[in-house]
């Protein structure tokens, strides 16, 4: 707390020593207040001052954190650019941004929604083992401690819920089927089994005796079963008996109370542009009439009548589906490695932190994506995570592996996150800014090198690209039209049908995703395609100088940022080469 004291008087006090001293100060200030509001991915940066605390996840604690961004934003609009070298705006830029966005987002009863199909609060919480470090004794009693912290961070989580319920801000209807999975499924029916008891599986930390280690179980298995597994329970029975009766009819956020206003700052905040709903829907029917030529194309290259025929063949046909997990997961594994072996040619600096595979678990697989990523921290020795879904193996073909894979991994999640953790930047930009439109964008552009790459050298993984980008396309028409224009939840389904290869449980799974998290998908068509047209005007106006490898390595060079400070990062970039 004395951190944060220090933090807000420095902001309401300005120092005016010069531009770069203050702003300096202000970054610092802020990264000490995010850590002091932020304890566990505190603990997980190495930053001890939160361990065994929960974040303070009251609508209070977000009112007074709006107000306190408030606070800084005005400290660095005091701030005048004249003195500022270019990085220095820039982070200035980015981190107004951000803060504003906190403030003006905290305004909606929105923000009372607590869960999605895709996370939650109690999905992040179970969780907490895979991000969190055990290197010390005390880091494994910090984890006991927030352990033993989840009843007062649940019963919050629902007081909020039940308040969002009474004013209508809830959940739709059609998106929920199964979700109680979601919550009742953390609960293990074998303690060795919990997610929750995974970091209790080795052997003791250094410097421990067997007796602390057999008692430090002893209390992990005490917390699990009696203070955090009853939790689950009453959410799960909150759930059933309060909220699920109560689910709304309609499915766009527009029918919420300010849904629209909201919604056009979701689509402002994924995106990082000024685009409009109508905009976005517009350039999503413009890329889905373009890649559906590329299907024909590839289609008929492969001996079918046109792209139906051959997608009613990739959908159903047994040779092209996993008949086990391990085999899934074995042909994932494989495709990242192969992968791997081609990155130095294509990028001239690789991260030093590796990833790893893993199923998406058991809970949450069948109502989820295809796969994700979950970054790791170099600072605790935690790896990035590749994880896929090996459920439902009759929707997840094979084909798919090589865009999933270049996607969620390398040269997509894992290489952007894990080189941004490396940068020389301010750590509120390393740790804390992630946005959708270039981190979802350069993943999605990733599926692309892919090509050069030479991953899809089957017309069925060259139809699993098409696919995959057909999917993000269909995401600015189908997201737009579910929020902006009225459409159903059928409309949706019945578009991604008609559009995409993808399976039917895929297709269930992604248009719930985009009902009950409104905006999130319209970043990474937007941001793929600025990333495409600015190397297109590099390729053009370098010619022979154009440098892929350097290309790649600039674009990754400041981390994640929004659309308009990358473009004209590289514009800065492609004039230097001119000279």
């Amino acid at each position: 707390m004395r951190r944060l004291i220090l933090a807000l008087a420095l902001v309401a006090t300005p120092v005016f020593a010069s531009p770069s001293t203050d702003l300096k100060a202000v970054i610092d200030a802020h990264w000490e207040w995010w850590l002091d509001h932020n304890p566990v991915s505190a603990s997980t940066l190495g930053d001890h001052r939160g361990d065994g605390k929960l974040e303070d996840n009251s609508l209070a604690a977000a009112d007074r954190q709006a107000r306190e961004a408030i606070i800084f934003v005005a400290h660095l609009d005091a701030i005048p650019d004249a003195g500022l070298s270019d990085s220095e705006r820039t982070n200035k830029a980015i981190l107004r941004r951000l803060l504003d966005e906190q403030a003006k987002a905290n305004r909606f009863g929105e923000r009372m929604m607590l869960f999605t199909t895709y996370a939650g609060w109690h999905q992040n919480f179970a969780g907490l083992a895979d991000g969190s470090p055990f290197n010390t004794a005390a880091d494994y009693a910090s984890y006991l401690d927030r352990l033993a912290a989840y009843p007062t961070y649940n019963a919050e989580a629902i007081r909020i819920t039940r308040t969002a319920l009474a004013a209508g801000f809830v959940q739709p209807c059609e998106v929920l089927d199964g979700f109680e999975g979601s919550i009742t499924g953390v609960i293990a029916a074998n303690l060795e089994d919990s997610r929750f008891y995974k970091p209790f599986k080795g052997s003791a930390p250094q410097a421990m005796s067997e007796a602390d280690w057999t008692a430090l179980k002893a209390r992990a298995a005490r917390l699990i079963r009696e203070t955090v597994e009853p939790e689950y329970r009453r959410f799960a029975d909150f759930y059933m008996a309060d909220y699920k009766p109560k689910c709304r009819r309609s499915v766009g956020v527009s029918d919420l109370p300010q849904g629209r206003d909201y919604y056009a700052l979701q689509t402002r905040i994924h995106t990082t542009t000024t685009l409009t709903p109508e905009e976005i829907h517009a350039i999503g029917l413009s890329e889905v009439a373009r890649i559906r030529g590329e299907m024909e194309t590839v289609a008929r290259g492969a001996g079918y009548a046109d792209r139906a025929a051959f997608i009613i063949k990739l959908r159903n046909d047994p040779v092209y589906f996993a008949k086990t997990p391990h085999e899934l997961m074995a042909a994932a594994a494989l495709q990242a490695k192969i992968i791997d072996g081609l990155l130095p040619r294509f990028y001239g600096r690789l991260p030093r932190l590796p990833y790893g595979i893993r199923a998406i678990p058991a809970e949450t697989a069948e109502g989820t994506t295809t796969a994700y990523y979950s970054e790791g921290s170099p600072a605790s020795g935690i790896a990035g995570t590749y994880y896929v879904n090996t459920s439902k193996l009759s929707q997840r073909p094979l084909w798919e592996l090589p865009a999933l894979t270049a996607h969620e991994a390398v040269p997509g999640h894992h290489l952007q996150i894990a080189l941004q953790q490396e940068l020389d930047l301010p750590e509120f930009r390393k740790n804390a800014a992630g946005f959708t439109a270039f981190v979802e964008g350069w993943a999605l552009y990733s599926e692309r090198v892919g090509i050069e790459m030479g991953l899809y050298d089957t017309p069925e993984k060259q139809m699993g690209r098409l696919s995959y980008e057909m999917w993000r396309a269909c995401r600015l028409v189908v997201d737009t039209g579910l929020h902006a224009k009225g459409w159903t939840k059928g409309q949706a389904v019945a578009f991604m049908r008609d559009n995409t290869a993808l399976t039917g449980a895929n297709i269930e799974a992604e248009v719930n995703r985009y009902i009950s998290w409104p905006g999130q998908a319209l970043g990474y068509k937007l941001g793929e395609l600025k990333i495409r047209e600015l190397r297109a005007r590099a390729e053009r106006a370098l010619g022979p100088k154009f440098d892929l490898r350097a290309f790649h390595d600039r674009v990754l060079g400041g981390g994640a940022v929004p659309l308009d400070v990358l473009e004209r990062d590289i514009n800065a970039w492609i004039a230097g080469k001119q000279r």
